[in-house]
């Protein structure tokens, strides 16, 4: 073998020496790709950064909580305050005053034994509620206009049962009251129930003569009281079977005896129909205002007639209504019925 080829084939064995990789040096590389080797400082690093991450997310999170909380205390004060508006208008904290004045009806009332003042009295003494207002009322002289306010609304109903029952009017006498199928007057919650006259009730039913009204304004009662109804019953007041009804029909004489117009006293009945059942008319109110009528442009006829103010025609209309009014409760049929100060509001059934 020559010189020059054994140099040759030392070289190449040196170069494939060099080619072999070191096991040791193999498993560096491998700790390093695999990150098992990682240097300890990126460790906080990293731990740092995902609390970061976390920390955010919390942040923005609660950010959406606490701004869908506001939200939804923006939007209950907004309803809050949309109801008291819409309470207002049905149902005045200040009261409406009603086109009539009572002069002296309730002592002529008292008088003719319709009521019997001591019982009546007692009613409101025994829950601390007889007031000066309402002493006048009954006994003394009254020549300013009525007003009807939240408070003096049951004692009113009152009132204007006792007169409904009492005064002398064909309605009574020749109505649905008389038919013999319902078997007679005296078996109605308005009848029988007027526990607090001198004698029998009935003895007083249609008896008396507080005013006499004319055949036009007899005229006039008869086709508004065919037109309001009231949500305790399905019926007319031309069917004043329940207090309310026989109230109405009270305040429908009266009215009309002062010359108040058939568009005033249809406007005057929805108020006070309103202040007898305020979670009915507050319900309406939305109803209406659902459909785009305010409260002061409704039509109280229509609003009145069986559509709407019958049990049935309410049940239909708060079926409807999704925004739940506030339960005020309601005066109930009952002669203790009328309160004063936070009365219960929602009607209750047609019994004492």
């Amino acid at each position: 073998m020559s010189k020059n080829h054994k140099n040759h084939m030392n070289k190449k064995m040196q170069e494939s020496e060099s080619e072999q990789i070191d096991p040791e040096t193999t498993s560096e590389t491998e700790q390093v790709r695999s990150g098992a080797g990682a240097p300890d400082y990126l460790l906080p690093a990293s731990v740092l950064i995902s609390a970061l991450i976390l920390a955010g997310a919390w942040v923005y999170t609660t950010g959406i909580k606490a701004t869908n909380q506001q939200a939804a205390s923006i939007a209950a004060s907004a309803e809050k305050t949309k109801g008291s508006e819409r309470e207002e208008m049905v149902v005045p904290s200040g009261g409406v005053v009603l086109p009539i004045t009572w002069n002296d009806l309730g002592a002529k009332l008292v008088s003719s034994g319709v009521i019997d003042a001591d019982k009546f009295k007692a009613i409101y003494d025994q829950r601390g509620a007889f007031t000066d207002e309402y002493r006048n009322l009954l006994l003394g002289q009254n020549d300013g206009k009525l007003k009807i306010t939240n408070e003096n609304a049951g004692y009113l109903l009152n009132l204007f049962w006792a007169l409904g029952l009492a005064n002398k009017n064909e309605i009574l006498e020749t109505g649905e009251m008389t038919n013999p199928a319902y078997g007679g007057a005296q078996n109605f919650a308005s009848t029988g129930g007027w526990t607090i006259a001198k004698g029998d009730p009935m003895s007083h039913y249609s008896m008396h003569r507080f005013f006499t009204l004319t055949p036009e304004q007899q005229a006039r009662v008869d086709k508004v009281s065919r037109g309001i109804y009231r949500p305790c019953c399905g019926n007319s007041v031309h069917f004043p079977d329940c207090n309310h009804g026989m109230a109405m029909l009270g305040l429908l004489e009266l009215m009309a005896s002062q010359g108040v117009s058939e568009p005033d006293m249809w406007k005057t009945a929805l108020v006070v129909n309103s202040y007898w059942f305020p979670d009915t008319y507050l319900t309406i109110a939305a109803y209406m205002k659902h459909k785009g009528v305010d409260w002061n442009n409704v039509d109280p006829r229509e609003v009145l007639g069986v559509n709407y103010s019958s049990a049935q025609g309410y049940a239909n209309v708060a079926s409807r209504v999704i925004e739940p009014q506030q339960q005020r409760g309601g005066n109930g049929c009952g002669v203790d019925a009328g309160t004063t100060a936070a009365p219960q509001r929602q009607p209750g059934g047609c019994g004492v």
